[in-house]
């Protein structure tokens, strides 16, 4: 789960305050891709019925996450479509898979993995149908990204903490086409329609939504869905990259450089962020968590996870109880580091330097 190191056009403008030194300022097998970990199989028809989205296109990395210099968010209207659930078979589960053997096996099969965007990949859906929040993770979470803590409402990126070991399962298993290793997270798209409570019960969805073909290779699409009884309350479409050689298919856009948005605030990034949000969220990439295991893969230092730069950005940010938040990855962040927070209006980027890390927008849902 390589990231990617690419020079991104614009850069942040100047400005902000120093955060300081400390970090506040701010895992992955199963023997299948269903991931059954002792789960019953149910048929289509018993599926829970709600929305869903389709919309865009692992590794918490960073790649060429768009064509696009920056996310302008269309409206939500225009962006998620709802409709019933993906047909396909239902695995119910006891209990969220081990993340640790979920990585094992995942690097293991990756190198007899031929990704391709022609490829079949598995459509089961996996589902958790009791989830209650760990108050306590949670509260960590919330310190290390930069939320209010001690409030009984999920941030707006936590359900992807609950969702990523089903996700892992399935981008894990023989059924998936795309190898683990190298798998870049490329955007997220977020869509919260309702306050969540965090001392709430919730049932878990999470399903590969397809393969489409990239510039640099094959993207796959994972949604994952909240529910509260037969009510979506939260979902996401989450975009992974696996870099290959490709016929030149993919449809190329034209980059343009945009203006740097003006900056914020300053963060200084202490180096054992990636270990304490891999503490908080379960994800314990490597390439988060020291320089020596980081170097394994090519990097330097250890990098941020993406989904902390994302969450982080929006804690500063601020969201609406309805929303529809966006996020693409297209550079890492070096541990230790400092970066500039930068936002106007519903757009904000994360940048060092010259090389923007992030860029997103927050659009409230009417």
């Amino acid at each position: 789960m390589h990231a990617d190191d690419r020079q991104a056009e614009g850069s942040c403008g100047e400005g902000g305050r120093a955060e300081g030194a400390h970090s506040d300022g701010v895992g992955l097998g199963g023997s299948g891709s269903e991931g059954s970990n002792g789960g019953e199989v149910r048929p289509e028809s018993s599926a829970p019925e709600g929305a869903r989205s389709e919309g865009s296109n692992f590794g918490d990395g960073y790649g060429d996450a768009s064509e696009d210099s920056h996310p302008e968010l269309a409206h939500p209207q225009d962006s998620r479509r709802h409709g019933p659930p993906p047909r396909g078979p239902l695995t119910v589960l006891a209990q969220p898979p081990s993340l640790v053997p979920l990585l094992a096996a995942g690097a293991l099969r990756s190198p007899f993995k031929r990704p391709a965007a022609t490829a079949d990949f598995p459509r089961t859906r996996l589902v958790l149908p009791t989830v209650r929040v760990d108050l306590a993770r949670l509260a960590a979470y919330e310190r290390v990204c930069g939320f209010p803590t001690g409030e009984d409402a999920l941030p707006v990126t936590y359900p992807h903490v609950l969702g990523f070991p089903l996700a892992m399962s399935l981008m894990s298993g023989r059924g998936f086409p795309l190898p683990l290793l190298g798998l870049v997270h490329t955007s997220i798209e977020i869509t919260r329609y309702r306050e969540l409570a965090a001392t709430g019960e919730y049932e878990l969805t999470v399903y590969v939504d397809g393969l489409a073909p990239h510039r640099r290779g094959t993207e796959a699409a994972v949604v994952t869905e909240l529910r509260v009884g037969e009510e979506v309350v939260w979902e996401s479409v989450s975009t992974y990259l696996a870099r290959h050689r490709t016929e030149g298919t993919a449809r190329e856009r034209d980059r343009e450089r945009h203006e740097p948005l003006p900056g914020v605030d300053e963060w200084r990034l202490a180096g054992d962020i990636g270990r304490r949000y891999a503490a908080a969220s379960g994800d314990r990439n490597p390439i988060h968590l020291y320089p020596l295991t980081a170097r394994l893969f090519g990097f330097p230092r250890a990098i941020a996870h993406g989904m902390w730069t994302a969450a982080r950005c929006l804690a500063a940010h601020g969201t609406p109880q309805a929303v529809l938040v966006r996020a693409e990855f297209r550079a890492p962040v070096l541990l230790p580091g400092t970066v500039t927070y930068a936002a106007n209006g519903e757009r904000f980027e994360l940048c060092g330097g010259d090389r923007v890390h992030v860029t997103g927008g927050v659009h409230p849902l009417t």
